[in-house]
């Protein structure tokens, strides 16, 4: 069974993800100095986090975990600091990626279980 600390490490590595882009966004193309050194940074310790659920859990449901949590929540951080807008469809389809999430992590004997 993946242990709970891995998925501490994969959180973190996801969130470092999310300052990351963020700060990408606001970097105006790695322009201003300040954002470009917060996501360059942030990229860095990102991978570097994630290097260690790779060691033990299957790489699939790492990424599958990584990336569907990484667009959910770099969706909300757009949506509600810079006031992007969601609609219908983007908020179903955002859903469904949680639930795909949710399912290979709860269901799946991929993990480990």
């Amino acid at each position: 069974m993946a242990s709970l600390k891995l998925y501490l490490i994969l959180a973190a590595a996801i969130t470092a993800e999310v300052v990351a882009t963020t700060a990408l966004a606001r970097s105006e193309s790695f322009t201003r100095v300040g954002p470009s050194l917060v996501a360059i940074l942030g990229y860095a310790v990102a991978f570097w986090l994630l290097s260690f659920p790779l060691r033990s859990m299957p790489t699939g449901v790492v990424y599958a975990v990584w990336s569907g949590l990484g667009i959910v929540l770099i969706t909300l951080v757009a949506w509600l600091w810079s006031k992007q807008p969601l609609d219908l469809p983007a908020i179903v389809g955002l859903g469904l990626i949680m639930a795909g999430v949710i399912v290979v992590n709860v269901f799946s004997r991929t993990v480990g279980h």
